[in-house]
């Protein structure tokens, strides 16, 4: 009789704790926009930078720790991942001029690469049966949205009592603290004999070449541009530009009397609408093709920034996109990381999954920058919102060329 394996494993566990602690302290980074610029009377653009240096270093970084884990162990990987993480906050916390922020950001990139989907989702998805693998990514990709619930407004609660570069250093030692939970990290590694003897290189040549792994790099860009975009500005665009909150009404009686608390809570409702809409697509990844799944998201997202720009910004139709967008925030994530396990394998999932990533991130390090340099020449978001528009519209279209039958069964 053949036994089920589970889908929650010590491995799923470890891994999602991991992701929830470093995406919390990731998407937290938007709060700290208007502190640190007014502390030191920066342009909004300088901050915006070393946050778009972030988002890019993780893009450089993520196939590279990726690599490493392949090679030399995913544990190790993620003590270096959480060892630079660590390092980049520590200094950050003293840094003084937007330069010596904009290089430290490079080291958290690096950290959050280590730290991040790349390495953990390949070794949750080795570690997991063919029938649990799309729901297993799919949790644990819920783990960075839940982490994405409280870091913001646990960063703002916290700044409300202690100055920024306090709470860079409690969030190094948070980092550091998720090295508790390596020991559950144990990879059985059920790939196949044929993808344990062939060579990292031989794969990716196959890859490169393959129409429909260039189809999925080139549609990550814009989950990158509107995910990073949003993270970084959308705590200061709702606290500058949304209409007040009325006295007496829900918002005033959850306590949310500001729209500086209303900025840090709308990424908060995007994170709980991600952790059902993660975890639907990653249900309806196992029942249905990921392509057409992952080009139904970004159509998804096309409309519903195209709706929230063109509408009045109140506290209404905040609260309302924060939820719409949130429900297809990270669903991307384990459709692309499945997708590319199903065609590419398991063996070096996490290698060709870092590639694509670095065309999520380089969506993210333009959508983050180009955000703060368009508000300082125009004051506004508007042009950047209506990128991302267009950019959403080109990933749904490019997803649905894409072969979904596995690589090796189509060269055979």
């Amino acid at each position: 009789m053949e036994t089920r394996t589970p889908l929650i494993t010590p491995v799923l566990v470890a891994g999602a704790t991991i992701l929830l602690v470093s995406f919390a302290i990731r998407a937290s980074f938007g709060v700290f926009q208007i502190p640190i610029a007014e502390e030191f009377g920066w342009m909004r653009a300088e901050f915006s930078l070393a946050i778009a240096i972030q988002n890019l270093a993780w893009g450089i970084g993520q196939p590279i720790f990726g690599a490493l884990a392949e090679r030399f162990g995913d544990r190790l990987a993620i003590i270096l991942g959480a060892l630079t993480y660590a390092a980049g906050l520590l200094l950050s916390s003293i840094a003084v001029t937007p330069e010596q922020h904009q290089v430290l950001e490079i080291l958290v990139g690096f950290g959050i690469a280590g730290t991040g989907f790349g390495v953990i989702l390949a070794v949750v998805g080795r570690a997991s049966s063919d029938e649990n693998r799309s729901m297993a990514l799919a949790i644990a990709s819920a783990a960075g949205s839940a982490g994405q619930v409280f870091g913001a407004p646990v960063a703002q609660w916290m700044l409300g009592f202690m100055g920024w570069q306090s709470v860079f250093v409690f969030f190094a030692v948070a980092i550091l603290a998720t090295l508790l939970v390596l020991p559950m990290m144990r990879d059985p590694q059920p790939a196949t004999r044929a993808e344990l003897e062939e060579s990292m290189g031989a794969v990716l040549v196959k890859a490169f070449k393959d129409p429909s792994y260039t189809l999925i790099f080139l549609g990550f860009f814009s989950c990158g541009y509107q995910i990073a975009f949003i993270t970084a500005h959308f705590p200061a665009f709702v606290t500058e530009l949304c209409g007040p909150i009325q006295t007496g009404g829900l918002l005033d009686g959850l306590g949310i009397r500001s729209t500086s608390t209303l900025g840090a809570l709308s990424i908060s409702l995007i994170g709980v609408a991600n952790i059902c809409g993660t975890l639907l697509a990653g249900w309806l990844g196992k029942r249905y093709s990921k392509k057409y799944l992952l080009a139904g998201i970004y159509a998804g997202r096309t409309v519903i920034a195209a709706a929230f720009i063109l509408a009045p910004i109140t506290p209404a139709t905040v609260v309302l996109f924060s939820i719409s967008m949130g429900a297809l925030w990270l669903a991307t994530v384990p459709l692309t990381s499945g997708l590319v396990a199903h065609i590419y394998g398991l063996r070096y999932m996490g290698t060709l999954y870092g590639i694509v990533f670095l065309s999520h991130q380089i969506g993210s390090f333009i959508g983050v920058w180009l955000g703060g340099r368009m508000y300082d020449l125009t004051g506004d978001y508007t042009a950047v919102w209506w990128i991302g528009v267009g950019v959403g519209a080109f990933s749904a279209i490019v997803h649905l060329p894409i072969r979904e039958r596995p690589l090796g069964a189509r060269l055979a």
